[in-house]
């Protein structure tokens, strides 16, 4: 709320005389570091203090609680209350949706607006006109975590075929619009894998070679794309897939890319090649291939492992050459367990 938009104080306002305000720190109080909160919102939570004491519910104490959640929308107290009003009083929640609407669209990255409209959700019951109301707030960010979070909440809670059948077309959209978005990446283990078996893939090794596909398909695009790389890791861990299996597409990222070498005329979706013009070689797909090597457990693979480590020390990745020098003494540790 802007200062042209202040209301008058309520401690000026006769409607509001038969409470008492309690302020924060009483007058023999020194605190060490005072906020220095505006007289508006000092007046506003001093009687919205008043009214908790009272425990008053009534139409006044939701335009209160409004006028507070304006000028600080991340007042977990404020909104839990105006929702325990809005119960109380048996108020209109859609009305109550709609004016979250736009609360909402200005003040998505906090939470507590998101879990007061869950709580909504959960009494109105009305899921799936929120899924094209959240796709609007991804337009605007595509990878704001509280707007995923309530998404992922929303499908999980009702688990709804109707919703859940749109979800991969929709991911799919949003990885189009960037491939590199992380949020999209995690929704999409979130669907396949992380919240139960969807209706047509339960046969989960076809659908394991469905997202294979895809995601190699997405690093061939982007090869320096962590998102990726990183639902690739995650796909093989959840269904215990040893990494080794992907090592003919992974080495051709691990190298530079040649000018002279003369392009593929033939497709290969099982192993797609980088794409034209990709910075080879890829930290990922290094750090991949270093773990194949001490899956294999001999001596001469781990030391193959502990090159690559140091090339990421030294070349692809030095920012964290601390972290990689460390994956490369506990690889060695490896060849001593095994003398």
């Amino acid at each position: 709320m802007s200062a042209s938009d202040s209301k008058p104080l309520y401690a000026e306002n006769p409607a509001w005389n038969d409470v008492t305000p309690i302020p924060q720190h009483d007058e023999q109080s020194n605190p060490m570091a005072p906020i220095l909160y505006t007289q508006e919102y000092k007046d506003a939570v001093d009687y919205f203090r008043g009214i908790v004491r009272t425990g008053e519910k009534s139409a006044r104490v939701l335009e209160l609680t409004e006028h507070i959640i304006h000028l600080n929308p991340a007042h977990y107290s404020v909104w839990q209350y105006r929702y325990d009003t809005l119960i109380a009083m048996n108020a209109d929640l859609k009305a109550e949706l709609l004016l979250m609407d736009g609360i909402a669209t200005t003040h998505m990255k906090t939470y507590q607006v998101w879990h007061h409209r869950r709580l909504l959700i959960q009494q109105l019951k009305t899921p799936i006109p929120e899924l094209a109301f959240i796709a609007g707030i991804l337009e605007i960010d595509t990878k704001n975590y509280h707007t995923w979070a309530y998404r992922q909440w929303l499908l999980a809670h009702f688990n709804d075929d109707v919703m859940w059948a749109g979800e991969l077309p929709y991911v799919e959209e949003m990885l189009i619009y960037d491939v590199r978005n992380n949020s999209a990446w995690h929704h999409r283990f979130f669907v396949v894998w992380a919240s139960g078996v969807r209706t047509g893939d339960g046969n989960r090794q076809d659908t394991l070679r469905r997202e294979l596909n895809f995601v190699k398909s997405k690093i061939s695009l982007a090869p320096n794309n962590d998102a990726a790389w990183n639902y690739l890791r995650g796909i093989l861990n959840h269904t215990s897939t040893p990494f080794s299996l992907l090592r003919d597409f992974i080495v051709p990222y691990t190298v530079p890319q040649s000018s002279s070498s003369p392009p593929s005329y033939v497709l290969d979706l099982e192993s797609p090649l980088p794409s034209e013009g990709s910075d080879l070689p890829c930290a990922a797909a290094l750090e991949f291939l270093a773990e194949i090597h001490e899956e294999d457990k001999h001596e001469e693979s781990i030391k193959n492992a502990v090159l690559l480590y140091k090339q990421l020390a030294s070349e692809q990745d030095k920012i964290r050459k601390s972290y990689w020098e460390h994956r490369a003494r506990e690889a060695l540790k490896l060849v001593e367990t095994n003398v």
